[in-house]
């Protein structure tokens, strides 16, 4: 296995294990060969699943906490309480009910696949008027805008054990992605 000068240094720094490379190199490889802006937005999504903790073969599957649901014809609603947080949120983005609702109706989504929630989460970047600068590469602008929608983002202040900066611009390297100054 190669690894570059990215990759080493979140490595050393104990931000990706080797167990984490494998996964995101298998989400790469479902990437199709696509433009530059293509490529930052799917490092960016890959990016979410990292932050939100669902990255991995069942990314699209997890419920709030960690537990697995199997019917995609819906997003499945279930209030789980951890601590004092309950949450009904879902998916690869952990989108909550309310906002799943909001957007699908918007979108005309059919499902809660993998496919509608890859739609649902440029959507909501979108709505935080973010997916210019991810297109961009322009990483810590659209981080900046997309805290609010995502708790697990630097700065989100919604005290859910935020991110690094620096660990999700390693994963979002690694997955593709390219980062340019404002």
């Amino acid at each position: 296995m190669r690894f570059s000068k990215y990759q080493w240094t979140a490595i050393v720094a104990g931000i990706l294990t080797p167990a984490l490379y494998v996964l995101i190199n298998k989400q790469i490889q479902r990437v199709e060969q696509t433009n530059k802006a293509q490529k930052n937005l799917r490092a960016f999504l890959i990016m979410i699943q990292y932050s939100e903790g669902t990255l991995g073969k069942d990314a699209y599957r997890k419920l709030f906490g960690g537990d697995l649901f199997s019917e995609f014809s819906r997003h499945p609603d279930i209030p789980i309480t951890k601590g004092n947080l309950t949450s009904t949120a879902a998916g690869a983005y952990q989108i909550l009910h309310k906002t799943w609702e909001e957007i699908q109706h918007k979108l005309g989504l059919p499902d809660f696949s993998p496919s509608s929630q890859d739609k649902a989460a440029i959507e909501l970047i979108k709505r935080r008027t973010a997916l210019e600068d991810v297109l961009a590469g322009r990483f810590a602008q659209a981080i900046e805008k997309c805290r609010k929608e995502w708790a697990s983002l630097p700065g989100a202040g919604y005290n859910q054990g935020e991110r690094s900066a620096n660990s999700l611009l390693a994963v979002y390297k690694i997955a593709g992605g390219t980062a340019i100054a404002a």
